[in-house]
């Protein structure tokens, strides 16, 4: 598969995340719902908001560094779409439970900080020959 076809459908990918997203918001009632309802919604949104993330990123990568490994760029652009997103959609369950704290917040950023940071430090190791 050539990274043409790869971004390609997963574009098609994310807007039928994002279609997914809007039809739960359109169609559940989240007093009546209960709990399948709000993993739909949170689970369609983190699924919108990561593959947007994610192409948003590998452009941003692709345009600043153009000579670069071009699958390096989409491995870490889904890596950090991934962990966006999971910032966001963790912040709105506390939102939603009344937890919400600046402490929790940060606890949150420097978690996943920290995870991105021991992503960067892993080396693969060679395969041997």
């Amino acid at each position: 598969m050539t990274l043409r076809q790869y971004l390609v459908w997963f574009a098609i990918g994310t807007l039928i995340a994002w279609l997914g997203f809007f039809l739960v918001l359109t169609y559940l009632n989240p007093e009546t719902t209960g709990q399948t309802g709000l993993i739909f919604f949170y689970a369609s949104l983190f699924l919108s908001l990561a593959g947007t993330i994610t192409l948003l990123g590998f452009g941003w990568r692709y345009w600043r560094h153009r000579d670069d490994i071009l699958f390096r760029h989409v491995s870490i652009s889904f890596r950090q779409g991934i962990l966006l997103s999971l910032a966001v959609v963790i912040s709105l369950w506390l939102q939603a439970n009344n937890l919400l704290t600046w402490w929790n917040l940060s606890l949150l950023v420097v978690g996943l900080t920290l995870l991105e940071f021991f992503w960067l430090s892993v080396r693969r190791i060679p395969p041997a020959v």
